[in-house]
C-alpha cells in the first residue's frame, strides 16, 4: 500500500492538499509576525519572545478542555471554522499595519487566538484521519501530512523571508490568511461521512479526566509520550541557543545558523518519506526503539559544534536525529490513532499535545536556566543526554514487539 493509494481517497486528498497550503502559509506567518512587530512596531526581545510563546501557552490552558470537547463535535465543520477564524485574524494584521493602527497588543491577541485555532484543527484533524484512510493505512497518510508538514517548514520559513523583503511584512501575514480560506476551501469538499458523535450528559471535567486515565493507564501510549516529552525537552536545550552559540560566541554568519537549522527540516522530510519502508521491513514497533538507538548516539555529536569542520559534523548529526523523529512522528501517532476509540480520539491527542507542547515550553526555560548559570555548552549536553536515553521507554514497552 503506497501514499499513491491513500490519495486515491477522496476526503484524504482533500483533506491532505487542503493541510499543505495552511501549512505553508502558517509557516510565512510563524516569521512574518514576529518580523512585522519589529520592523512595524520596533519590537523589542522581550515583546518578541512573548509574541512567539502565547500560542504555546494557549495550548496549555485550553488544550484539554479541547480535547474533551472535539470528541462531542463533528470533526471537519470544526476544522473549516478554526480555518475562517484564524484567516480573519490575520487579515486584520495587514490591514491595521496599512492604516497605522496596528500595536503590539493586538499582536499579542492574534496570536494567542490563531494559537487556540491551531490546536482545534491539528487535534481534530488527527481523530479525523482514522475515519478518513481506515486504521490499516494509518502510516501511509501520517507518512504523507508529516512529510509535506516538514517540506513546508523549509520552504514556507524561506520563502516569508524574500517575500517580506520584497513585499514587506504585511503581504507575507496576508498570505498566511489565504493559506487558511484555501484550507477551508478544500475541506468543504471533504464528502466522508463521520461517525455519529457521542454525549452522554457528562460534565466537561469527567471527560478530560477519562481522557487523562486512558493516556496514562494505557501502557503502549504511556510510553510513546514519555519518549516524546523526553525528545521535545532536550530538542530545545539545543536549538533555544544555538543563536547564541553559532552567531555570538563563535562568530559565523546568519546563514550558517540558517544552513544549519535547514539540516533538521530536511532530515525530518527524509525521516517521514522513509518511514513506512522502514516500519516494513524492521516491523513498526521494533523500528521506533532500533532506529533510535543507532541514532541517538548522535546527539554526542551536537554540542561538539565548534569551527572548522566541527560546525558542518554537528549539523550531519542535527540531521540523523531529526531523521529520527521524522520517521517517529509517523510511526507513534499512528500507533496511537490505531490503539484508541473513536469517541476517545480527541481527548487523547490533546493530552498528547499538551504533554508534549509542555515538555518544549520547559525545554525552552532550562535551555535559559542552564545557559546562564553554566554556560551554553552545559545546555547543548544536558539535551544531549536526555534525547540520548529518550528510546528507552519504548524499549520497555509493548511497543517493542509491535510488527
Amino acid at each position: 500500500m503506497t501514499t499513491t493509494t491513500v490519495l486515491r481517497e477522496r476526503g484524504f486528498r482533500n483533506l491532505y492538499f487542503g493541510s499543505a497550503v495552511s501549512a505553508f502559509g502558517a509557516q510565512v506567518g510563524y516569521v512574518a509576525l514576529p518580523l512585522l512587530a519589529v520592523t512595524s512596531l520596533h519590537a523589542g526581545a522581550g515583546q518578541v519572545g512573548l509574541l512567539s510563546a502565547l500560542a504555546t501557552i494557549s495550548v496549555l490552558v485550553v488544550g484539554l478542555p479541547a480535547g474533551a470537547w472535539i470528541d462531542r463535535v463533528r470533526k471537519r465543520p470544526l476544522m473549516i471554522a478554526a480555518d475562517l477564524a484564524r484567516a480573519a485574524l490575520l487579515a486584520w494584521v495587514p490591514v491595521a499595519a496599512w492604516l497605522g493602527v496596528l500595536t503590539i497588543e493586538q499582536l499579542y491577541l492574534v496570536a494567542a487566538l490563531t494559537g487556540v485555532g491551531t490546536l482545534l484543527f491539528d487535534v481534530a484533524s488527527q481523530s479525523l484521519v482514522p475515519h478518513l484512510v481506515g486504521r490499516e493505512r494509518l502510516t501511509e497518510a501520517n507518512s504523507l501530512l508529516v512529510g509535506t508538514g516538514a517540506a513546508m517548514d523549509i520552504s514556507g520559513r524561506s520563502f516569508a523571508g524574500v517575500l517580506a523583503g520584497a513585499a514587506g511584512a504585511p503581504v507575507a501575514v496576508l498570505l498566511n490568511a489565504a493559506g487558511y480560506l484555501w484550507s477551508a476551501l478544500f475541506l468543504r469538499m471533504v464528502r466522508t461521512p463521520e461517525p455519529p458523535t457521542r454525549h452522554d450528559g457528562r460534565p466537561l471535567a469527567g471527560q478530560i479526566g477519562e481522557g487523562l486515565r486512558f493516556v496514562l493507564g494505557h501502557r503502549t501510549i504511556r510510553a510513546i509520550a514519555l519518549q516524546g516529552a523526553m525528545t521535545n525537552l532536550g530538542f530545545p536545550l539545543y536549538s533555544v541557543l544555538l543563536p547564541v552559540l553559532i552567531v555570538t560566541q563563535l562568530g559565523f554568519p546568519p546563514w550558517v545558523l540558517g544552513l544549519y537549522l535547514a539540516s533538521g527540516g530536511v532530515g525530518t522530510l527524509a525521516g517521514s518519506a522513509a518511514a513506512h519502508t522502514i516500519g516494513v521491513r524492521l516491523g513498526r514497533g521494533r523500528a521506533t526503539w532500533v532506529l533510535s538507538l543507532f541514532t541517538t548516539p548522535a546527539s554526542l555529536v551536537v554540542p561538539m559544534l565548534g569551527g572548522g569542520p566541527w560546525i558542518w559534523l554537528s549539523a550531519a548529526a542535527w540531521f540523523v536525529l531529526t531523521f529520527r523523529v521524522g520517521v517517529n512522528n509517523v510511526l507513534l501517532v499512528s500507533f496511537r490513532q490505531k490503539v484508541t476509540p473513536d469517541e476517545m480520539l480527541g481527548r487523547m491527542n490533546a493530552t498528547m499535545r499538551l504533554i508534549l507542547m509542555g515538555a518544549v515550553g520547559l525545554g525552552g526555560l532550562l535551555a535559559g536556566l542552564i545557559g546562564e548559570v553554566w554556560g551554553v555548552r552545559a545546555a547543548l549536553w544536558t539535551g544531549a543526554a536526555i534525547v540520548a536515553l529518550s528510546w528507552v521507554p519504548i524499549y520497555f514497552s509493548p511497543l517493542r514487539a509491535e510488527r
